[in-house]
């Protein structure tokens, strides 16, 4: 089975399984992710530091002196220090957000667990979390995490993405359907 990706997703995916393999070595897995984690929440904040880190007219002083501004504020390891100096070498920095996300998908991997988006109509409490997770872990053969939102337009019902799989059990999609059918006659 051939897989056509882009050339950012293949970069992409080289460094973080660099990263991963660098920071298992080292026994410093958990204090990576804990920091990439941390960069991401930083990066997706801030307006002036992703179009800092996006624009690829930046000189590589400037970068430099970013990181490691950065890596004392989110305690970065060394390996992790380096890693990010590299890609600023290696003019790729630009790729850092997709890295990071590759590399938090490689650590769940490790520990057996597989990330799902799921969509509710209404906030849910713990215990339902809890209750979906459990079921649907039981059917794939692994523990879900789930990246929560609320959409109140789905009306009633839930929708989940897992992978390339989508279950929507939202009165939004059944009313769609409904139309459809009403259309075709």
């Amino acid at each position: 089975m051939s897989t056509n990706k882009s050339f950012s997703t293949e970069t992409s995916e080289r460094y973080s399984r660099a990263l991963f393999e660098v920071s298992i070595e080292s026994n410093e897995l958990d204090q990576s992710e804990a920091a990439i984690k941390n960069f991401l929440l930083l990066l997706n904040s801030s307006l002036d530091i992703k179009n800092f880190i996006k624009d690829p007219t930046q000189n590589i002083s400037q970068q430099i002196k970013f990181i490691n501004i950065l890596v004392d504020k989110l305690d970065f390891t060394k390996n992790l220090k380096n890693f990010f100096l590299l890609l600023i070498d290696k003019r790729r920095i630009f790729f850092v957000k997709k890295i990071s996300e590759s590399f938090l998908e490689l650590c769940l991997k490790k520990r057996g667990e597989t990330k799902a988006s799921l969509i509710s109509s209404k906030e849910l409490s713990q215990l339902e979390l809890e209750k979906i997770s459990k079921e649907l872990s039981e059917i794939m053969g692994a523990t879900l995490k789930f990246d929560l939102k609320v959409d109140k337009e789905l009306i009633g019902g839930l929708k989940l993405q897992l992978g390339s799989i989508m279950i929507d059990t939202s009165i939004k999609n059944k009313l769609k359907k409904y139309e459809q059918i009403m259309l075709e006659k």
